[in-house]
Order: C-alpha cells, then structure tokens, then sequence
C-alpha cells in the first residue's frame, strides 16, 4: 500500500510539475515571439514621435500620452470609490439585504464582457451626455469596469486584518474612523495596493470598450496648457492602436512593436506591484 501511494504521489507530482512547465513554456514562448517580431521597430523615434504619412514617421507617442492620461483619469475617481466602498462593506454594513445587493451588483459587473461596457459607454456617456468619442468617455467606462476589482481586492485585504486590532483600538477608546484610518487600512495596504496596479494593469490592456467611447485619435497635445481640453477629445490609447495597426493598416511591424512596448509596460506595473507590497509589508512588521 506504502509502495502503490508513493508511486501515486510521484506521478501527480510529475503532473504538476509538468503543467507548471508548460504554463511557463506558454509564457515565454509568447514574450519570445514578440519580442522577435517586434523588437526591431522600437527605436527613440518610434516612443518620441507620432505618425505621420507627410513627415515620413511612425511613432506612438501621442498613443502613450493617451495612455496615461485615461489611466490617471480613471484611478482619480475609481481608487477612492472603491476603497471607500469596500471599507463600507466590511466595516459598516451590516449583513443583510443592502450589503449582499452591494456585493451581487459588484460581482456581475466583474463578469459583463468589456464590449458590453463598451457599447454601454458609448450610447450613454457618449450620446446622452454628449461626451462623444472622448478621453473623459473612455475612463468614465472603464471606471464601471475596474471597480469590482479595487472593491474586491479591498475587501478581502481588509478581511486579513486580525479581529484583535478593531477590538485592541476600541478598548483604548479610539473611535470606528479612526481606527480605520490610522490601523486598517496601513496594515491592509499591500493587498489594496495590489488590487490598485491590477486595475491599473486591466486599463493598460483593454482596447474593446475604448474602440467605442475613446475612439482612435493620436495627435499629442501641443503643451501643458493643452492637456485637460485634450480629455474631451478623441484618443487612441497603446492597445487601441495596435488593433488599428494590425487590422485596419495591415501594419505588423508597428502593431509588434506596440505589443514589445505593452509587455515592458506591464512587466514594470508587476515588479511594482511585488515591490511596493514588500514594503509595506515591510514597514508594518517594524511596527
């Protein structure tokens, strides 16, 4: 029996270790490719300029300005809101009807397909608010689709807190915000942070629902002055583009070079993560 267990652990360890392999495989292969394909037309020029059929360029960089701006837009509203909402969840509600119709609605807007958003930004925040193809368009749809991440993401780093913190700070008399504030949410800070860059990381690479509410436009702004009338615009964001370029233009060599960029991008947003976690972690077990 010991024999026919030992032989039954090896092979299902082998299993694992086998489809662990394979998933790195995938992975690499992936980068690989990409980087082949797409490595030769990243240049200073390509990062720096925009393209341009008159002045002979090919360049991103007015898709890179859009990029960030939708993303600062966006986490400007949806970080407070959804730590504010998970905060609420878990501190103060109470378990009942409300709480579990809050949690129901995040977790189907987790699940809505990004084209629906899409579809959903354009018709209202595009048409009936007259927002139209528009930067402020695409973050305020892409606001409805990170929440559920940052508010779950939230919840459950706040859940990791020991009971034994709430009850220590009210037996010294604290009062329920300030103890929020002052011990929840700095030791819950890693895992809300983690759910911040994630959504972060989901904003960088959508392109469906940005094809409908942000449109495609990549003009960089003419200065600092230009930068807030730029949201009421159209812009093209990274992934947008590179749909456009591979579909659209027939143009592979930019649309690889996007994806090189886009991998960078996200492998920085991953090590940013671990790293700013870390210390965190770090700085409350000095504490």
């Amino acid at each position: 029996m010991r024999k026919t267990k030992r032989v039954q652990e090896a092979f299902l360890y082998g299993l694992i270790g086998l489809c662990a392999a394979f998933s790195a495989a995938m992975l690499l292969g992936i980068i690989g490719y990409v980087l082949v394909k797409g490595i030769g037309a990243v240049d200073l020029e390509f990062l720096t300029t925009v393209t341009s059929v008159l002045r002979g360029t090919a360049g991103i960089a007015g898709n890179i300005v859009n990029t960030l701006l939708i993303i600062l837009l966006t986490m400007i509203i949806a970080a407070p809101v959804g730590i504010g909402a998970a905060v609420y969840l878990n501190e103060y509600a109470k378990p009942g009807k409300l709480a579990a119709a809050i949690e129901f609605a995040t977790e189907i807007l987790s699940g809505i397909p990004s084209i629906i958003f899409g579809l959903f930004g354009m018709m209202f925040f595009g048409q009936t608010l007259g927002l139209g193809y528009s930067l402020l368009s695409g973050s305020l749809t892409l606001i409805l689709m990170v929440l559920p991440l940052i508010i779950r993401n939230t919840q459950e780093a706040l859940k990791t807190v020991p009971d034994s913190y709430r009850t220590g700070a009210a037996g010294l008399g604290a009062g329920k915000w300030h103890t929020i504030r002052t011990i929840l949410l700095p030791s819950a800070m890693p895992g809300i942070i983690t759910g911040v860059i994630l959504a972060v990381g989901r904003i960088v690479g959508e392109s469906a629902a940005l094809l409908f509410t942000a449109g495609s436009g990549k003009a960089l702004p003419k200065g600092l002055q230009d930068l807030f009338p730029k949201i009421f615009r159209s812009g093209g964001t990274m992934t947008v583009q590179l749909y456009l370029s591979a579909t659209s233009e027939g143009d592979f060599d930019t649309a690889f070079g996007i994806a090189v960029v886009l991998l960078v991008l996200v492998l920085l947003i991953n090590l940013g993560t671990k790293l700013l976690a870390g210390r965190f972690d770090r700085n409350r077990e000095r504490r």
